[in-house]
């Protein structure tokens, strides 16, 4: 009788720390996975966007017109821009967006911020880059083609790419710092 005394409490012994154990580890993943500013900083995207959108993402709406692959990009006269310094194997996508500032956007000298990355479905991210001389704005304060409230403008994100990742591009990603939400615009 004596065994099974203390077979039982040894029993409810590791019962108990199995219970703690398992308590712990859930109360401390699911803190870190329900952290939405963790979340964000961890690079998941909050909220997708089919189709193009439009969504309005900080008083500015947006709508992904296309997404293009380029071998090389021109400027207004027919001449190559070189300024992008792309390497062997790369290629240039263009992702042309219409952008709508609305009311309550801060606009200054009639521009104001507006930055998309670029994104696979491998979690590889890649910043805009600003060709001198395209037909179209690839940035929101250029003074060559203000921006007004309300009224539609179109905009030129310029990406250079490795070719063997264009299969698995998925779309483009704006990010909303002061709500910690990151969209994914997909063509």
């Amino acid at each position: 009788m004596r065994i099974a005394t203390r077979a039982g409490r040894v029993t409810a012994q590791i019962s108990l720390l199995l219970a703690l154990v398992s308590t712990s580890g859930y109360m401390v993943t699911r803190t870190y996975l329900d952290d939405p500013e963790q979340v964000y900083k961890d690079g998941a995207i909050t909220d997708v966007v089919k189709a193009g959108g439009p969504v309005t993402i900080d008083h500015v709406e947006w709508k992904l017109d296309s997404l293009q692959a380029y071998t090389r990009l021109v400027d207004d006269e027919g001449e190559e821009i070189d300024s992008l310094g792309q390497p062997a194997g790369s290629v240039i996508l263009v992702a042309t967006v219409t952008l709508t500032p609305l009311d309550g956007l801060y606009m200054k000298d009639k521009g104001f911020h507006c930055e998309a990355d670029l994104r696979d479905d491998r979690g590889n991210v890649w910043q805009g880059q600003q060709p001198y001389g395209y037909p179209l704005p690839t940035y929101c304060g250029d003074t060559d083609h203000p921006w007004t409230r309300n009224k539609p403008g179109k905009l030129a994100q310029v990406y250079v790419v490795p070719a063997s990742a264009v299969p698995h591009l998925t779309g483009i990603q704006v990010e909303f710092n002061d709500e910690n939400r990151r969209f994914l615009i997909t063509p």
